[in-house]
């Protein structure tokens, strides 16, 4: 007998997130949907505002990776203006991005995604002897690994334990799908809390050159603001002393975790367990390694696309080739548009409502906010996986010896990538080749500067360059490819449309029935406990969701739980329902 279940909210995510999955007898689904359940609308707000305000108000689409909306934005207005930013503001803009990625992955795989392999009751009965022992299993010198460490976290947890684990608790602890050992899942969780401690490391390093974070502030049009941070030596210095600290963190502390995790759960990658889609897609832009303009800058990571898990073949990107399909997603019509000519014209047509008192997706019908993009009529993934795919495809020297040796290290062959487990192989791996690069771009300002050069802007003339034009600016977010799309008239925005690495991956189904990456990806998971969906969690936490902020929510029931009006008046505000 079948079994329908709905996983909802999915937690441990940045956004609203619902996954219906349908089960046969043997507890393997055989069917998924994937809905993001509140509305964005950023877009709308966008319209008939100045071009040069419109990162500012893009990077509030995300309270997570807020700056990559930020200059991506920015970038879009700097193709319709035809601005080339200097190689100061290159290499900052740079380093502000490699710091949000040594941040952005790290926090994922501890404090997102570790608790779907880490059972933090088996942790509180390991011996922290031989949890000494397994740390140096996976590391030369692994990160704060010590008997009295091990037995300071053990009182952490069990003290947690006794108030109902707190911020551990409601969680599926000793289900069958757990695989580390407890003094593994020791070690895990010892350095679960030290990345607590490390993300502020980063954050500071985002604010060296950003002003603040979130939300930074030093990108311009045209470049960066950050001339006198750039100019003072003890604020390159201080840079320099944090992606130090992070750097060792991930090599002592991320990267045998993750082959700890990996070798504990080789058999579901090796049988390809979570791959999805099997074709990936990079932007690759953004962390441009020269002064080239945009589009003809060698970058990082290599644009393309790779079909059918083929690495024979990468096709090569063309922007003009996104489309966004409306079928199954709750806007009007069922048009595909390229967002230059996008339409977010929102049609909420509800859940349906059964008799046990469950509201299900119509899933017939629209049953998403996301849209479901294409890219020159496929469906295909984004984000850390897809990078090393199209990079290791296209034989750039850097990722192919960085993922040749991490591969060799676990002992593993290419072909585990292509799983749950390969994709979140491959934001640590990532994560290691920008830690490395931005040391380079490090070196690259310090010289650049001290031979005196200075410029952080390149001027231009509003009145001349934004009567009527158009640009995209696109970038390669933690989570995948972002692209953002801007027509000017007048001197105003008429259309802004933002196609954000989640709406690549937790897309509904397209207007010829496809899934889109999460859909496909937990076709053929298998479920030990139905009432504890750990193993749909795992997938989906692979590909660190990251849906949109929201202005619209419905109940488990799908009725609508109110609409609100906020009216200012004499500086106070009265809300009224």
């Amino acid at each position: 007998m079948t079994s329908h279940i709905v996983v909802d909210p999915i937690t441990r995510i940045e956004g609203h997130l619902r996954i219906e999955a349908v089960l046969d007898d043997n507890n393997v689904v055989t069917k998924a949907y994937s809905a993001g359940t509140m509305f964005r609308g950023i877009e709308l707000i966008l319209k008939d505002r100045d071009p040069r305000d419109a990162g500012l108000l893009a990077m509030r689409i995300c309270g997570v990776c807020t700056g990559v909306h930020y200059w991506t934005s920015i970038r879009a207005v700097e193709d319709a203006f035809g601005v080339t930013i200097p190689k100061n503001a290159r290499l900052v803009r740079n380093l502000i991005t490699g710091s949000l990625f040594i941040h952005d992955h790290p926090v994922h795989f501890y404090n997102l995604h570790a608790l779907d392999f880490v059972d933090i009751v088996a942790a509180i009965g390991a011996d922290p002897a031989k949890a000494v022992t397994t740390a140096y299993q996976y590391s030369n010198a692994p990160w704060n690994a010590s008997v009295a460490t091990y037995q300071a976290v053990q009182a952490k947890l069990t003290s947690l334990a006794k108030s109902s684990l707190g911020i551990f608790g409601n969680a599926y602890w000793g289900n069958p799908s757990y695989r580390l050992t407890p003094e593994e899942s020791l070690v895990a969780a010892s350095h679960y809390l030290d990345a607590l401690n490390m993300q502020r490391t980063a954050a500071k390093m985002m604010a060296i050159f950003g002003g603040k974070n979130p939300h930074p502030q030093s990108i311009v049009v045209g470049g960066i603001t950050s001339v006198e941070d750039i100019a003072d030596p003890s604020r390159l210095g201080q840079f320099g002393t944090w992606l130090a600290e992070m750097t060792a963190f991930i090599e002592r502390a991320y990267m045998p975790d993750l082959v700890m995790v990996g070798k504990a759960y080789a058999d579901e990658a090796l049988a390809g367990v979570g791959a999805g889609l099997g074709s990936y897609m990079a932007y690759g832009a953004g962390f441009e390694l020269d002064d080239n303009p945009v589009g003809r800058a060698k970058t990082l990571f290599p644009s393309g696309v790779v079909l059918n898990r083929d690495l024979s073949t990468v096709l090569a990107f063309d922007q003009s080739k996104v489309t966004e399909d409306v079928t199954h997603s709750w806007y009007e019509g069922n048009t595909v548009l390229q967002p230059f000519d996008g339409i977010t014209a929102p049609n909420y047509t509800g859940l349906a409502k059964q008799s046990n008192g469950i509201a299900y997706l119509k899933t017939d019908e629209k049953y998403s906010w996301i849209k479901a993009p294409t890219y020159d009529g496929n469906r295909v993934e984004v984000g850390p996986l897809a990078r090393l795919i199209v990079g290791y495809a296209s034989g750039n020297a850097t990722i192919k010896s960085k993922v040749d040796s991490v591969l060799a290290t676990a002992g593993f062959p290419i072909t585990i990538l292509f799983s749950t487990i390969g994709r979140t192989a491959a934001r640590m791996v990532e994560t290691l080749i920008i830690a490395d690069a931005m040391a380079g771009w490090l070196n690259e300002l310090e010289v650049n500067v001290a031979q005196g050069d200075l410029q952080t802007w390149t001027p231009f003339d509003f009145s001349q360059v934004s009567a009527n034009a158009q640009g995209f600016g696109l970038s390669e977010a933690p989570r995948g490819s972002l692209g953002h799309w801007i027509k000017i008239r007048d001197g105003k925005i008429a259309n802004y449309q933002a196609v954000v690495p989640t709406t690549w991956n937790g897309s509904p189904r397209d207007g010829q029935d496809r899934p889109g990456a999460f859909e496909s990806a937990l076709v053929g998971v298998k479920l030990a406990k139905i009432d504890e969906p750990l193993e749909i969690l795992q997938t989906i936490h692979s590909f660190d969701p990251c849906l949109a902020c929201a202005v619209h929510l419905v109940d488990a029931r799908g009725r609508d739980l109110g609409t609100y009006q906020v009216i200012p008046s004499d500086g106070t505000c009265n809300v009224s329902n």
